[in-house]
């Protein structure tokens, strides 16, 4: 009985030792287990002295000590209560959500969303798809995000044509490059958008490969008038093919849409009236026309080869006469042959017997064309002219009427290769496209007298002025 006594105190004397602080440095120890026991719990013990510490602090030890989960557990009670209790705690839940879902759809678009004709970015679409919450309002998207200026570059961007697309690219929010040598084009012609943070100028011939980073090509480097192909034609056909080709292969290279400008010439001296798409012409391969006609045609095999082959997003636009301001004066095309031999008070230059006839497109309405066609969803060919028809003594009377009634018409010898009939079936543009020109020659003619007016007697007056300086 004394031994079960003493194992029961030293039982007794071990628990006071961890729960009471054992107070019994003057309280001998009973036996080895009894010491061990004081060993053990040394470390979990509280130092010398908190016996006088307040009552309270007892249970949290015991708690902190031996309760250690259960501690945990409402401590995490705790933190939960706070958390959902806090005000911002549901912003934030929300905004966070928001962001994910944002992050998901940005994810699916970059995935599945491929490359639009745009050019629009996954984010702008991840942006559209869930305005976030708090910060726009719901269902709307802000200005600038509906429609992302596109990078364009645009191949003889200086001439006569393409000065008057880049005039509307960058009215509508692209950034432009203006790859042109100049060699028919002039720098005036693009004079006014110097200042334009959207606006470059390389002066580069396409014959030679270039490397830039765009969206779309607009490809209208080529020399288009009688004059300037035939003074150079092997330069000429080098640039509808060798150009051509440096084109198509940088729009692969960046994965742009390519626009190729062919011409009414590849249907030559037609057997067909009026001329419609499907319709291959009837060219002579080896005329003086040739480095002209032919080149466009070699020009419209490789971009559809590089269509197929490639699966390079391509449009063709086959253009028939267009006329209007930044013609150039002298340039051997009827319009412009017209108009300044009026203001000149020349005769009028009638080749042939004038029966000749042709349909006359103003620029504007050629510059939507080719915008519809860009931005369309349809390769073409398609053919991008005014049906309406005019004889060449039916023009030279409407620019009598225009600028002086009392020019004369003068008849000279028709040139090698002349066409006889040229008018365009549009149907296929106005069908697929929703295209057709509005402004009739009566209406469009006197704005290209204004702009001849202006450059001609200008000209003059600063040649008389330099001269008197002299």
């Amino acid at each position: 009985m004394m031994m079960s006594s003493s194992s029961m105190a030293g039982a007794g004397g071990s628990s006071e030792l961890i729960y009471r602080g054992h107070d019994g440095a003057s309280q001998p120890v009973a036996d080895e287990s009894a010491s061990a026991a004081g060993s053990y719990s040394s470390s979990a013990k509280p130092p010398h002295g908190t016996n006088k510490a307040p009552l309270l602090a007892r249970p949290l030890r015991y708690v902190m000590g031996e309760q250690r989960l259960l501690f945990a557990l409402l401590g995490m009670a705790l933190a939960s209560l706070v958390f959902l209790l806090a005000p911002s705690a549901s912003t934030t839940s929300s905004t966070s959500t928001s962001v994910a879902h944002l992050a998901a759809v940005g994810l699916a678009a970059r995935q599945y969303g491929g490359r639009s004709s745009g050019g629009a970015v996954s984010s702008r679409v991840a942006f559209e798809a869930e305005p976030r919450r708090g910060l726009l309002h719901p269902g709307r998207v802000p200005l600038g995000l509906k429609r992302k200026g596109l990078r364009v570059v645009v191949t003889g961007g200086a001439g006569f044509v393409g000065s008057h697309l880049v005039d509307r690219l960058l009215a509508r929010g692209d950034s432009v490059i203006v790859v042109d040598n100049l060699f028919t084009g002039r720098k005036e012609n693009v004079l006014h958008h110097a200042g334009n943070p959207n606006f470059e100028m390389i002066r580069h011939d396409v014959v030679e490969p270039i490397l830039l980073e765009v969206d779309q090509i607009y490809h209208l480097a080529c020399p288009a008038s009688p004059v300037h192909y035939k003074h150079n034609p092997v330069k000429t056909i080098k640039t509808n093919v060798v150009g051509t080709l440096n084109m198509l292969g940088l729009a692969k290279r960046v994965g742009a849409r390519f626009l190729l400008t062919s011409t009414s010439e590849v249907y030559g001296d037609p057997l067909q009236h009026p001329q419609v798409e499907t319709y291959w012409g009837n060219v002579n391969p080896i005329g003086v026309r040739s480095c002209y006609d032919e080149g466009k045609r070699t020009a419209e095999t490789l971009t559809m080869d590089y269509h197929r082959g490639a699966n390079l997003e391509v449009r063709i636009a086959r253009i028939f006469n267009t006329y209007g301001p930044r013609m150039c004066i002298d340039d051997g095309r009827v319009v412009s042959n017209f108009v300044a031999q009026a203001l000149r008070k020349e005769p009028l230059t009638v080749y042939g017997d004038g029966k000749q006839t042709r349909s006359f497109q103003y620029v504007s309405d050629l510059v939507e064309g080719l915008m519809k066609l860009m931005e369309g969803d349809h390769v073409g060919p398609f053919n991008l002219g005014n049906p309406g028809e005019f004889t060449m003594l039916e023009l030279a009377k409407v620019v009598q009427d225009t600028i002086d009634p009392n020019a004369r018409i003068e008849f000279r010898p028709n040139t090698a290769d002349d066409p006889h009939k040229r008018k365009p079936d549009i149907s296929r543009a106005k069908d697929l496209l929703g295209w057709e020109p509005k402004i009739s020659l009566k209406k469009g003619l006197p704005l290209m007298v204004q702009d001849f007016r202006n450059r001609i007697f200008g000209d003059q007056k600063d040649a008389n002025t330099n001269a008197g300086d002299n």
